[in-house]
Parts: structure tokens; C-alpha cells; sequence
């Protein structure tokens, strides 16, 4: 029998919705895109054109989420809100309340105090939230984590973290380097993979933290070091540089006491070298089309939810505590 198609809402038409629209559209047995709902009339004839590569005639277009909301009722199943951070904490509680699954983009919210109001809208609404944390959602962090926390490799010793990006250069000018809006730099747009695929790794809280960023005179952080002990006491190097040339790349060690793992803060890569292996080997795990094929595969239940709201606070937990150790020039901060 034929499963019917998941009607979906995109709620915003960006660079990195562009993305999704591209690896959405190889699963178009499994979803349709009935709406989206961007204000920028740029951005959604940029996305129609993505549409019509694909093969697809571009969904239409409410700017006004409410109203979309109205509008659409009893006519979807679930939303994929890829917006500026500000906008998550609220137009997440409007599709939930609206009786809507929602796949969020990352970072989830701005800070702790969001996160949990939002893991209490869940709890109220009954409904799937899925953070579309690319690393918590492949199958490589997945088995690696599951190797990690299982004591299959040893004692947990240390975690050593690097994700690097032109990332300044590119978004001058942008609602990236608006501090109002952002919630934060580089360490919180494309390094908050690197704090997520890391806390997952490790599989519990930091204890304490120590953390410098530099702004390199823009108005967010574009370096970041970060030093920090987790509650088991293994130890944890975090660095950010979005200030080099024009690539995007990440390297995660994780050093066990029967085992090293590399992998990347997308899940882009596995291997692995245990003990008497003289170097590190690939580990085989499933192909995937990406977040949403993840959050679909939640939302029929053949996938426990790798990446809920509780992974979202856990990560708005670190990086509240990543500032407020800035903020006193490197001092060890407890992450409450």
C-alpha cells in the first residue's frame, strides 16, 4: 500500500532552505512541499528556480505565517522552519499549536531560557520536534556515539573539536553578523554543529567550561577556544576559526582507552583505529538523503528521535556558559 505523501510547510526560502529543497526533492515519493512562507520576494523567485530545476512546480507563497497557518488547516502534517534564530522559539510554538510536526533548523533557539519554554510547548502540543542538527541525524555520529557511550571502546579519555570557514567574509552585510538576531558568531551558526556533534559523542553535560571569542572587529564572534570538562570527567578542546579562506571543513578525535574515532560535526565522515590497528580504517554505515529523510523516518517511528528539544538545551546550556566564561576573559564557568 502506498503511504500518502507528507504534506509539508517550508517556513523560510534562504540559502540554506535552497539547500533542504535540493535533497527534498530527490524524496518526492515521501513528501510534497504544498506552501512556503518567506517575505523576502527575492528569495522565493530564487527558490522557485530551484523548484523548476528539480523537476517541480514552486510551491506558493504566504509571507504571513499566520495567516498560513489559518489557511492551510487540516492541510498539512508538518513544518521545516529554516529561519533566522530569533524567529525559532515563536514560529515553532505557532506550528506546533497549529497541530503540526516540525522539523527546526540549528541552532535551535537563542539560550537555555527558550529551550525549555519550547520543550515545554511540546510536552502541551503532543506533536514531533526534531532538531535538524545534521550530525545528531546521520547515521555516522549515531554508531560512533553508540560505540562511545556503550564502553565497547574503552574509558572516554578526550575529545579534541575543529570547524573552520570563511565564514566572516561571507557574511558581512547579513543577519548572520546581527547580534539581535543571531543570538551569536561563527561558534553559533555553523560551530554550533561542533558544540552539538561533540555533546553527542560524549553522550552527557559539560561540568565547567573555559572559553575565549574574538569578534575581529565585526559585532559576533568569529574565533573561538574553548576548553572544557565534562561530568565524567574527560576533557574536551573546541576551536572555531571563521576567519580563512573560502572552504567549510570540521575534524572530531575522540581518544577512548581501546580506540580512536574521527569523524566530522556533520557526520561527514567515520573511521576508526582500535588498539594494534596501525592506522584508522572507514566504518560502512547507511547512505542518507539528509535531515529530512531522518525526521520522516522519526516521525513513522522506524527511528527513535536522535535529535529532540533536550538535545537543543543541552546545547543552549553550553553556549550560555561559552559566553558568560568569555565574558570574564577565559574563567571557569559551572554549566548550570
Amino acid at each position: 500500500m502506498t503511504k500518502p505523501l507528507v504534506r509539508a510547510a517550508m517556513i523560510g526560502c534562504g540559502g540554506m532552505a535552497r539547500w533542504h529543497i535540493r535533497q527534498m526533492a530527490r524524496q518526492q515519493n515521501t513528501t510534497t512541499i504544498s506552501v512556503v512562507c518567506e517575505p523576502s520576494a527575492d528569495a522565493y523567485e530564487t527558490s522557485s528556480q530551484v523548484f523548476k530545476e528539480a523537476g517541480l512546480q514552486p510551491p506558493p507563497n504566504q509571507p504571513d505565517l499566520k495567516r498560513l497557518l489559518a489557511g492551510y488547516a487540516g492541510k498539512l502534517d508538518a513544518a521545516f522552519i529554516i529561519t533566522p534564530h530569533a524567529y525559532h522559539h515563536e514560529q515553532t510554538v505557532a506550528c506546533m499549536e497549529a497541530g503540526l510536526d516540525v522539523l527546526l533548523e540549528k541552532p535551535m533557539v537563542m539560550n537555555a531560557a527558550e529551550a525549555r519554554s519550547l520543550i515545554a510547548a511540546r510536552d502541551r502540543t503532543k506533536r514531533l520536534l526534531v532538531v535538524a542538527f545534521p550530525g545528531s541525524l546521520s547515521p555516522q555520529i549515531r554508531l560512533a556515539a553508540r560505540m562511545v557511550q556503550s564502553g565497547e571502546l574503552g574509558e572516554l579519555v578526550t575529545i579534541s573539536g575543529v570547524v573552520w570557514q570563511g565564514w566572516k567574509t561571507g557574511t558581512i552585510g547579513t543577519w548572520r553578523q546581527a547580534p539581535e538576531v543571531a543570538g551569536g558568531g561563527f561558534l553559533f551558526d555553523t560551530g554550533a554543529h561542533l558544540l552539538n556533534t561533540v555533546a553527542d559523542l560524549a553522550g552527557q553535560d559539560f561540568d565547567e567550561v573555559s572559553a575565549w571569542l574574538d569578534n575581529r572587529g565585526c559585532p559576533v564572534d568569529i574565533l573561538a577556544a574553548v576548553m572544557g570538562r565534562l561530568k565524567s570527567g574527560a576533557m574536551v578542546t573546541l576551536h572555531g576559526c571563521g576567519d580563512t579562506i573560502r572552504v567549510c571543513q570540521s575534524d572530531v578525535r575522540v581518544f577512548c582507552s581501546k580506540a580512536i574515532i574521527r569523524t566530522g560535526v556533520w557526520g561527514e565522515r567515520l573511521e576508526m583505529q582500535r588498539d594494534g590497528e596501525p592506522d584508522l580504517k572507514p566504518v560502512e554505515v547507511p547512505e542518507s538523503l539528509g535531515v529530512w529523510q531522518q525526521f520522516l523516518a522519526v516521525r513513522e517511528g522506524t527511528l527513535a528521535n536522535p535529535c529532540p528539544p533536550e538535545v537543543g538545551l543541552r546545547m543552549s546550556k553550553l553556549w550560555d556558559a561559552i559566553k558568560a566564561s568569555a565574558a570574564k576573559h577565559g574563567q571557569p564557568v559551572k554549566c548550570e
